[in-house]
């Protein structure tokens, strides 16, 4: 792999720090490429080098915390890691990711510009996980449920319960009576 310039590094480092000071203060999805070329002091070009639109800084800026969680699900100790009951690991799942989304909320919903929930790699990796819990647990017809249980991890979703009041830990809680879903049937 080629080397970074010491420039271009430079340049990644202030835009990255400057987009994630634009997304929190506004709406994310308002949020344009010339907003992050203003934050950050440099020209358009510069962005467009690196990053083909305002949802691309976003993932890049979320991508740290998604891999830490994603460590923590193939390797962590149980219940997130491997070794716990199906039920106990989405409960686990549920809450780790709502502690995410409490913190990067705003740069998960950027990711989600023009409807790329599907497309960007952790979704792949969250759908997976949650699909293993459900062969795990022999449950039927898996695929169709793998994506309800993923749903009320919309980053817009997780944005309105907050904006109506509720507490992260309600929302932990529905999430942690949902996962009961994946109780493991019989043989």
């Amino acid at each position: 792999m080629k080397e970074e310039r010491a420039d271009a590094a430079r340049n990644r480092a202030k835009v990255l720090a400057a987009a994630a000071e634009v997304f929190a203060a506004k709406d994310p999805r308002a949020v344009t490429m010339d907003d992050i070329a203003k934050a950050a002091g440099v020209g358009r070009g510069t962005l467009y080098r690196r990053y083909p639109d305002v949802a691309s800084i976003a993932v890049a800026l979320l991508d740290e915390h998604e891999t830490a969680l994603q460590r923590e699900l193939m390797s962590g100790p149980p219940p997130l890691g491997p070794g716990g009951p199906p039920a106990d690991r989405l409960a686990a799942f549920y809450a780790a990711m709502a502690d995410l989304l409490e913190a990067h909320g705003d740069l998960a919903l950027a990711t989600e510009i023009g409807g790329r929930r599907f497309e960007i790699g952790a979704h792949g990796f969250w759908r997976a996980h949650v699909l293993s819990l459900l062969r795990e647990a022999r449950i039927p017809a898996p695929e169709a449920l793998a994506d309800a249980l993923l749903a009320p991890l919309a980053p817009e979703v997780f944005k309105h319960q907050r904006a109506q009041g509720l507490s992260l830990a309600k929302i932990k809680g529905a999430l942690s009576r949902l996962a009961t879903v994946v109780e493991e049937r019989p043989g």
